[in-house]
């Protein structure tokens, strides 16, 4: 069947009946992920801005060939990577059906990176991206772009499969989208960092079922030192939900009693990534190039205006948790956040979910500043 997006129009395979996840079994094409796709398109236009030299891009699991062809309709040059020969057959269909030059070809993407080098990377696999991360540093030149689907391995739910993937320890909190995420840099930034490059994220978000993140490279030894001094880990408390956050390669302690509440149910992450996942500036011109053609694009603008203004604190809280721990109503998310502000303390609202939000108060003054008065 013929699908338009984008402004643009590509062959898949019918989807499954009762399901919007995929396609049929044949070439994979997932609709769902048009956000991604979205964003994406206005992330390379964006980086454009930034780097005018950067031309070309490598979609390193094309199947259909959405994002070649997308990414060739914004003019760079690209290259669609699969080994499979029927993905590769239809994904150079659709360049040629929307009249576009560009390359499919039939590789493992890790030894055609190792081979070639592209200005752009991107790495959208079925499940963890762990397997291409190597080649993927070892092959771009300026950002690398990754989507992770994983998230049970990344949040700690499924922990002894995170430790294996990711070589951290991620914790199952409430905060489970952010340790995602975190979880993920992580790994990125350490394996960039042992072929002297660092990897920058300049724009994140996890939405639904996946985390999605754009690093920019710099291939000096000491900029991968200094992005290194980003890691840490994170002592988080089951009954109290108070967190401490300690900078370093290895924690210098490891509590065993939480200093809050006094419980030995803590729990402790890391090494995760603690620095920034965006650059507000660069989110801010991502949200310029959404444009009417895109069909998730008012979507977007929300993620994308969240995160901008997402302050940089490691971990979010989720606010009816808290009310419900403190046993009081909720109120109006901005009213809470208002009376943080009032207080003194930086907040803002935090892209993971409605109720998440972001602040420098401990758990303590977040219920003296901003906790409502029981009914």
């Amino acid at each position: 069947m013929e699908l338009t997006e984008g402004g643009l129009s590509i062959e898949v395979e019918t989807p499954r009946d009762g399901t919007s996840e995929g396609s049929g079994d044949g070439v994979f094409f997932n609709p769902t992920m048009e956000l991604n796709r979205d964003i994406t398109v206005a992330v390379l236009r964006a980086y454009q801005e930034r780097e005018p030299r950067v031309s070309t891009y490598l979609d390193a699991m094309a199947a259909s060939g959405i994002r070649g062809v997308r990414a060739a309709n914004e003019g760079y040059e690209v290259t669609c990577c699969d080994i499979d020969t029927e993905a590769v057959d239809v994904a150079q269909a659709n360049l040629e059906h929307n009249d576009l030059k560009a390359t499919a070809v039939e590789r493992n993407v890790n030894a055609l990176l190792h081979e070639s080098l592209f200005d752009v990377v991107d790495l959208d696999p079925f499940g963890t991206p762990i397997p291409f991360i190597d080649a993927a540093f070892s092959g771009a030149r300026n950002l690398v772009c990754v989507t992770a689907t994983d998230t049970a391995p990344l949040c700690g739910a499924h922990k002894q499969s995170g430790i294996r993937k990711y070589s951290t320890v991620p914790q199952n909190t409430d905060y489970h989208p952010e340790m995602g995420l975190r979880t993920l840099l992580s790994a990125l930034v350490r394996t960039a960092a042992r072929y002297d490059v660092a990897a920058q994220p300049i724009c994140s978000h996890v939405s639904r079922h996946y985390a999605r993140t754009y690093l920019e490279l710099d291939h000096r030894a000491t900029a991968a030192d200094s992005l290194l001094e980003e890691l840490g880990y994170i002592h988080h408390c089951e009954d109290c939900l108070a967190r401490r956050i300690e900078g370093g390669h290895h924690p210098q302690s490891v509590p065993q009693t939480c200093p809050v509440c006094g419980s030995n149910r803590l729990l402790t992450a890391g090494p995760t990534w603690l620095g920034p996942v965006a650059d507000s500036e660069f989110v801010s011109t991502v949200r310029r190039e959404l444009s009417a053609e895109m069909g998730t694009v008012s979507r977007a603008d929300r993620l994308l205006s969240t995160i901008e203004s997402e302050i940089d604190t490691p971990t979010h809280y989720d606010q009816h948790r808290l009310c419900k721990q403190w046993g009081v109503p909720a109120n109006a998310m901005d009213e809470f956040l208002d009376d943080l502000r009032n207080a003194g303390y930086e907040a803002s609202r935090a892209h993971y979910s409605g109720t998440a939000f972001k602040t420098n108060a401990t758990i303590d003054e977040i219920q003296a500043a901003a906790a409502p008065d029981a009914d």
